[in-house]
This record gives structure tokens, C-alpha cells and sequence, in this order.
């Protein structure tokens, strides 16, 4: 009776090892992405000697690196497991945080960065990969979205916690934000280490049974590209989650103080207003159940994204209260978006292929796509162009996902899951058809993990 306990039916909620899983990874993801050093790492490194130039010279050596480092990292985690992915990276960015104290130099400081993308380029894939099949495993895969978005949710309510902080921490050590972030990636190692290993995952040779490595890797790849060209649906997939992440990474990080300056907002004011954004999108994306159910996940990824592009187009508009509200709304937005969009890739790759792979290479789409906007936006600055530039973003939007709904309803691309051909589960965990049977995922989704 008692091992049947553990593997629980999926209408009596997780089983033991599910839930194991789950919170293990809530752990992981808290701490390995809580980096202390974030809200002043630019005053860190002036009082270094650091110059404009070189600060934002290695913040881009590390966009093109964390690029080049996705390929292999994905290949790597489907070679020897999104376990053992999770464990070096977890080891990688313990070493990469300890950099700027064993030195405060330019040389340091891009050690740092460098080791940093290679180390979330470990882990970007792997972890919602290890999640997805890790659910799947236990069948209690209607429990991933929810478990996703609570992870990312944990992970920001942790900044708005600890961010507040550094500056006292600082007075009393100075290099106090890189060993806390240093100490949170221990902790991250802890979590990976204790997650359990997945049935039918690679052992540490990187083989599973029939598998005696020659070309695996070039074989992975072959096979996560013929994945991508043979789905449209996977690729279409992809290609949507596009506006999402270029829309949030440029506003969050690259417009975010240009906004709240254009609109006579003062610096002082700057760690409230992203407190407040972060909070919103912590809510948000702990909650994407409370999106209805009369739209399917991949038209909600389309409101989503129309949403982030409407807000900051009437930011051009608004006073400064009406601008913090509509970052706040952006925020939540993409709260929202995340879990979805993760949810769906995950769902449109085969059952048999590379997921970690095809993961990595969704995440260099993304970011090449992001380092061309980052580009384009600093030229709009330049010309002192702000809302020139959140108008065309907010169009570009328009026409992208205009052309994506196009190909959608004209048949030209057919809607997929999990390797059958069946539609994606809904954001509440219903998959198509199941919604009115007894015991199925709408009637769970409301039930704690």
C-alpha cells in the first residue's frame, strides 16, 4: 500500500516523488538565480575602475557569449542528463560569483560574465527540461505549468527581498553581494544534488543502453534541427515566444530608466517602481491558472504579447503615476506569458527528441533576436527617438503576431502536443477534450501542489 502511495493517481494530485521534484526545483531556481550583486554591479564596478566602455563592453561580450554557449550546453545536457547539467552549472556559477573577489578588474569583472553565461547556458534549458520530463515521468505532467510559474514567482519575491539589502551588506563588506551570490549558487548545488534521478536518464558516461557515444553530439544536433524544420508547429512555437522575451528584456532592463526619466521620474524612486513591477509579475506568474479556459494557451501567449506591446506604446501617453501603473501591467503581462510559452515548447517537442537541446536553441533565438533590438534601441536613444521606438516596437509586435495568427487559421500550420498531434493542455492544465470528464486536469487545477 505504501508504494502505491507514492505513485499516486494524477486525480489524488503529485505523488510523493513529484512533489519532491517540484520543490526541489523551487529551491534550485530560487537560488541559483538570486545574484545579490545585480542592483549595483555598475557602481561596483566604477569604484573598481572601470570605465563606461568597458562595463558595457563585457555586458556585450556576455550577450554573444551566453549565444555560443547555448549551443553546446543544450547538446551537453542531453548527452549526460539534465541532471548532471543542473549539478555544473550550479558548480560553474558558485566559481563565477567568487571571481570579482579574488579580483576587482576588468580582467575579473569579464571572467565573471563569461563564466556566468556559461553557467545559466548549463541550466536555461536543462531545468525546465529535468522539470517537464521529470512530471511526465510520475504522469502528473498537468502539475508543470503551475510549478513553472510558482518557481519563477519564488525567484523574484527572493530580489525584492534581498535587493533592499545590498547597500547596508556593502557597508559592512564590501564585496558582500558576489559571496552571497556565491553562497545562494552553493545552496543551488545543494537542491540539484538532491533531486532524484530521473528512470531511463543518462549516467555520467553520457550513454544510455544501445548508446556507445561516437558523433552523439552531432547527432543530437541532426536530430533537434531535422526537429525544428520537420514541425512547423514547433517552430511557429518558437517563434512566438520571440515577441515575448525581446518585448520584456528590452523594457525591463534597457528602457526601463530611460521610461522612468523621459517621464520626470526621479533615481530615488527607480528601486520602488521595479519592487513594484517584480511583485506584480511574481503574482502573475504563480497564477496563470486564473486565465480563463475559453482561450487555448497559444492564443493567450498572442493577448499576452499584444498586451506588453499596447502598454508601452501608451506609455508615450500617460503621466509619471499613469507609467509606473502601465509597467506594472507590463510586468504582470509577462508574468502571465512565461509559464504558458514554456509550457507550450515543451509540449510541442517529441516525445523522443532532444528536449534540452531544442530548448537551447529557442533560448539563442530569442537572445540573437534580443542583441539586434538592444542595438536598435540604443541608436533610437541616441537620437533622443524614446517614443519613436516604443510605437515601432509595439507595431513590429502587431505584424508579427498578425502573421503568426495568419498561418494558424489558414491551415498552413497545424497545432501539436507532445508528439501526437493533439492540442496543448490549457493554461489550467485541461487538454482538449478531457475538460468535462470526472477527475481530469480542470478540475485539479485549483487543488495545492
Amino acid at each position: 500500500m505504501r508504494a502505491r502511495s507514492s505513485r499516486r493517481g494524477a486525480g489524488t494530485g503529485p505523488t510523493v516523488t513529484a512533489r519532491r521534484i517540484i520543490r526541489l526545483n523551487y529551491g534550485f531556481q530560487l537560488l541559483f538565480n538570486l545574484l545579490w550583486w545585480m542592483p549595483v554591479f555598475y557602481a561596483y564596478q566604477k569604484a573598481a575602475g572601470l570605465s563606461d566602455g568597458q562595463i558595457f563592453g563585457i555586458q556585450s561580450i556576455y550577450y554573444v557569449a551566453f549565444c555560443l554557449f547555448e549551443i553546446p550546453t543544450g547538446l551537453i545536457a542531453d548527452r549526460i542528463g539534465t541532471r548532471n547539467c543542473l549539478l555544473a552549472g550550479a558548480v560553474v556559477m558558485t566559481a563565477a560569483n567568487l571571481a570579482p573577489v579574488v579580483s576587482a578588474s576588468y580582467t575579473g569583472f569579464l571572467v565573471h560574465f563569461l563564466a556566468i553565461a556559461a553557467g545559466r547556458s548549463l541550466t536555461s534549458g536543462a531545468a525546465s527540461a529535468y522539470l517537464y520530463d521529470g512530471l511526465r515521468a510520475e504522469k502528473c505532467d498537468e502539475h508543470y505549468l503551475r510549478a513553472e510559474g510558482t518557481a519563477r514567482a519564488l525567484g523574484l519575491v527572493a530580489k525584492v527581498v534581498c535587493w533592499p539589502l545590498v547597500g547596508p551588506l556593502m557597508v559592512v563588506a564590501h564585496p558582500a553581494p558576489y559571496v552571497l551570490s556565491a553562497a545562494s549558487a552553493a545552496g543551488s548545488l545543494a537542491c540539484a544534488v538532491a533531486l532524484p534521478r530521473l528512470a531511463g536518464a543518462r549516467d555520467g558516461t553520457g550513454k544510455t543502453d544501445g548508446e556507445h557515444g561516437g558523433g552523439a553530439f552531432l547527432r543530437d544536433a541532426g536530430a533537434a534541427l531535422r526537429c525544428v524544420a520537420s514541425s512547423r508547429w514547433l517552430a511557429l512555437v518558437m517563434v512566438q515566444g520571440v515577441a515575448i522575451f525581446t518585448l520584456s528584456r528590452i523594457c525591463q532592463v534597457n528602457l526601463f530608466q530611460p521610461i522612468l526619466l523621459d517621464h520626470g521620474i526621479a533615481e530615488a524612486s527607480h528601486g520602488s517602481v521595479m519592487a513594484a513591477m517584480t511583485v506584480a509579475e511574481a503574482v502573475a506568474s504563480a497564477r496563470p491558472q486564473w486565465l480563463s479556459r475559453r482561450l487555448s494557451p497559444v492564443a493567450w501567449v498572442s493577448v499576452l504579447s499584444l498586451a506588453l506591446a499596447g502598454s508601452l506604446a501608451a506609455m508615450t501617453f500617460g503621466g509619471p503615476w499613469a507609467v509606473v501603473a502601465l509597467l506594472c501591467l507590463f510586468a504582470a503581462a509577462t508574468g502571465f506569458a512565461y509559464p504558458i510559452q514554456r509550457k507550450l515548447v515543451n509540449d510541442a517537442v517529441p516525445t523522443h527528441a532532444p528536449r534540452a537541446t531544442l530548448l537551447s536553441v529557442e533560448s539563442i533565438v530569442d537572445r540573437a533576436v534580443c542583441a539586434l533590438a538592444a542595438i536598435a534601441a540604443g541608436a533610437y536613444l541616441a537620437a533622443g527617438r524614446l517614443d519613436a521606438l516604443l510605437w515601432h516596437s509595439a507595431l513590429a509586435t502587431a505584424v508579427l503576431l498578425g502573421a503568426f495568427q495568419l498561418l494558424l487559421r489558414s491551415g498552413v500550420v497545424k497545432r501539436e502536443s507532445p508528439g501526437r498531434g493533439v492540442r496543448p493542455a490549457e493554461p489550467g492544465g485541461t487538454r482538449a477534450g478531457a475538460a468535462d470528464r470526472p477527475g481530469t486536469a480542470r478540475n485539479r487545477a485549483r487543488k495545492p501542489l
